[in-house]
């Protein structure tokens, strides 16, 4: 066997299942659950009817194996989003790629980027940055590609921005790859021009690839929307967006995680080295799944009631939590970040653990959505909320919450 597996750490839900080994949870209450940052807001129409027509007009269609580059008419879409979403004009021949979502797109691109021959002046070897707390895929890729994964905690002080001046030079001179998310999962937090321009100015200087996750990229709660990776690029006169990827997908976007549709777009170099990886990777996507992506890429309309959806929901939601937690409206994304009270010793575990067996309500902790960097874990001590449901059971789980913590108080 590889034996990089044995480097794995349990996936969080995972870890999840095995703190609530041997929890009743009260059955007085049916069970909701705000673990897990699946999107439940129904479907969009036009995707599944261009699903089915895809399916009925061509039905030959599933008879041959599809390109790995995708469809022309898929490509297009994607730069057609590009250019409406941020402004920009994308080959999409040579800039554009479609993936099977952002998940498996971010961790089969560590296996394209990572070079195990290259050397760095500290002996450190191939080196990965992440946020911390991160998105478990950053790691899984990073120790599967033969690299060794650097996790710079967020501040809480400062909006949960990345403290990458941290990073000693060092590891920045052994950085081959820089993962960062913006929108956050879980904190919510949005980079500004600032924070790429220092992040540009440090690949330029140290050579290393930025994978920018935008996959939370259209549920945002300010009236302007959240700054994109290449669009931050084109705004400091990087057009040939030099070691930039940016990854996105229609699972948050479109309510379609099921589809498992995305694309990544950026530097033309990269993009060509991943479609060789590809190639060999077995990484096309079903041309009745492209079809609808078609669909999705090039409609906003259901984009617009979505983010609707998610915004009067957490209109209702926070303020009530802001009661009895340390927490606030995040700038985007569809995840409450919050602080545990005193009243449980900040262990966000026994928090989760008790909230479940009192009130039926599944929440992630913190701790298991980061890893123990420079003495501490920075997600210790809070809980991950995924406001995913509809309003009326999001809130339900809110009152729930609230009364959880108001009895420990009493």
């Amino acid at each position: 066997m590889n034996p990089l597996l044995s480097r794995l750490q349990p996936y969080p839900f995972e870890r999840l299942k095995k703190l609530f080994d041997g929890v009743t949870p009260n059955p007085a209450y049916r069970p909701i659950s705000l673990g897990i940052g699946e999107p439940k807001h129904a479907t969009p129409r036009l995707v599944t009817d261009a699903l089915n027509a895809s399916a009925i007009a061509s039905p030959s269609g599933l008879a041959g194996y599809p390109a790995t580059a995708g469809e022309p008419a898929l490509r297009k879409a994607c730069a057609g989003w590009m250019q409406r979403r941020y402004g920009l004009t994308l080959d999409p021949v040579t800039q554009v790629l479609p993936v099977n979502g952002s998940r498996e797109a971010l961790f089969a691109f560590a296996q394209t980027v990572i070079d195990r021959t290259r050397t760095d002046p500290a002996g450190l070897g191939p080196t990965v940055v992440s946020p911390n707390p991160f998105y478990q895929i950053y790691e899984g890729a990073a120790l599967l590609a033969g690299a060794t994964p650097h996790f710079v905690a967020s501040d809480p002080a400062r909006n949960f921005a990345t403290a990458w001046e941290t990073v000693p030079e060092a590891t920045w001179a052994a950085t081959q790859l820089l993962y960062v998310c913006s929108p956050g999962n879980p904190t919510g937090a949005v980079m500004p021009l600032s924070e790429w321009q220092m992040l540009f100015e440090l690949s330029d200087r140290y050579g290393f690839v930025i994978a920018s996750d935008e996959c939370y990229s259209e549920i945002y709660f300010r009236d302007e929307a959240p700054l994109g990776g290449l669009e931050a690029a084109a705004k400091l006169g990087r057009t040939d967006y030099k070691n930039l990827v940016m990854f996105t997908s229609l699972s948050k976007r479109s309510n379609v995680p099921g589809m498992r549709s995305g694309f990544v777009a950026g530097d033309a170099a990269l993009i060509k080295a991943f479609l060789l990886y590809r190639t060999y990777h077995g990484s096309a996507m079903s041309p009745v799944v492209q079809a609808a992506s078609v669909a999705a890429w090039n409609d906003e309309a259901h984009v617009v009631d979505n983010r609707a959806q998610y915004r009067a929901k957490f209109a209702q939601v926070t303020p009530m939590l802001a009661e009895v937690l340390d927490v606030a409206l995040p700038d985007a994304s569809f995840y409450l970040w919050a602080g545990v009270p005193d009243a449980w010793g900040g262990s966000d575990t026994d928090f989760a653990r008790e909230l479940l067996a009192q009130y039926n309500v599944t929440v992630l902790p913190g701790s298991y959505l980061a890893r123990e960097a420079g003495g501490f874990n920075p997600g210790a001590g809070r809980i991950r909320m995924a406001l995913v449901a509809d309003t009326a059971e999001c809130v339900e789980a809110a009152q729930r919450i609230v009364a959880f913590v108001q009895s420990r108080a009493a």
